[in-house]
């Protein structure tokens, strides 16, 4: 467990160099904004089509591993739901609720930390997880917010749906990958120096990033972010567990990199969900600042447990 923890370590003090240097406003915002926007739309998408033309679609889609994923994912989705209804929040406010509980920081946080403490191997499970999270719960709670909004589904809530996927670099740059992989299709030396020169950028500058967005959170609604933090911390990879190691007939090592990515804490593009629909954008703001500051601990420990798998 030491041994993991130290291995994170370096993680999480990126992060709090980042919050650090947002607190005493030397980043300011703005520059935020710019830094989350080269590591998403350039640095990580380098990250993710290197990664992903070194693979075919084989060794990324398992469908086994998908409906464990899913199956997990989706009961702690309900649950979360559910308990909102009950404090009769509206539909819109629960669906964000429910996605605060399930979607963990994969692309920013997941990706990097990952494959550097779990190897190679685990570059096909976690782009499949980050898959689900993009294209499953991220068009389900756009569909059910616009929905509940408009009384009805529309073509147009599919296609803002369809849209958002097609215009998702993360998305583009995984399909794009594999596609060069499938064709067979040679990288250039200097093509390849270039995106591994990029790629190497995303690692200290998403972390960094996610520190100084974390900055301007609120730690606001305090009960209502520890329940969703327990919900993403501890339900969900205990749910995730359940399927992957009992349910479905997935390999160990696969259900372990599924399991741990499900222990990281809330994704920021909930937080820009919430912010865009203007749906409970300050509970949001308190579960990723609460959950991320608990996770140096937590995520250590479901790492260090799925290692012996």
């Amino acid at each position: 467990m030491l041994e993991i923890f130290l291995k994170t370590l370096p993680f999480f003090a990126l992060i709090g160099l980042g919050y650090h240097a947002g607190r005493t406003k030397f980043f300011s915002p703005e520059a935020t904004a710019y830094l989350t926007k080269f590591v998403f739309y350039f640095a990580l998408s380098a990250m993710l089509f290197r990664f992903s033309a070194n693979l075919t679609l084989g060794d990324i889609l398992d469908w086994p591993f998908v409906f464990a994923y899913l199956s997990g994912t989706m009961a702690i989705y309900v649950v979360a739901t559910l308990v909102a209804l009950v404090r009769k929040l509206s539909v819109a406010e629960a669906a964000v609720e429910a996605q605060t509980a399930v979607i963990g920081n994969v692309g920013f946080l997941g990706i990097p930390m990952l494959v550097l403490l779990l190897g190679e191997g685990a570059v096909g499970p976690v782009m499949m997880v980050l898959a689900v999270d993009l294209i499953v719960f991220g068009s389900l709670i756009v569909i059910l917010i616009t929905g509940s909004r408009d009384g009805r589904m529309t073509f147009q809530v599919f296609r803002t749906v369809g849209v958002g996927l097609i215009k998702n670099p993360m998305i583009v740059s995984i399909s794009l990958g594999l596609l060069v992989s499938a064709l067979a299709l040679p990288i250039p030396g200097p093509v390849n120096e270039f995106l591994s020169l990029l790629g190497g950028a995303a690692t200290p500058g998403a972390l960094f990033a996610i520190g100084a967005s974390l900055a301007t959170k609120s730690a606001e609604r305090m009960r209502v972010a520890v329940w969703l933090s327990v919900c993403k911390l501890a339900l969900h990879p205990a749910a995730v567990a359940v399927f992957a190691l009992f349910v479905f007939p997935i390999d160990p090592y696969a259900a372990g990199v599924m399991i741990a990515a499900a222990a990281l804490p809330v994704a920021g593009n909930v937080y820009i969900l919430a912010q865009h629909y203007g749906v409970a954008p300050s509970r949001v703001s308190a579960t990723i600042l609460i959950s991320t500051a608990l996770s140096v601990l937590t995520v250590s420990s479901v790492i260090a447990w799925v290692t012996t798998l």
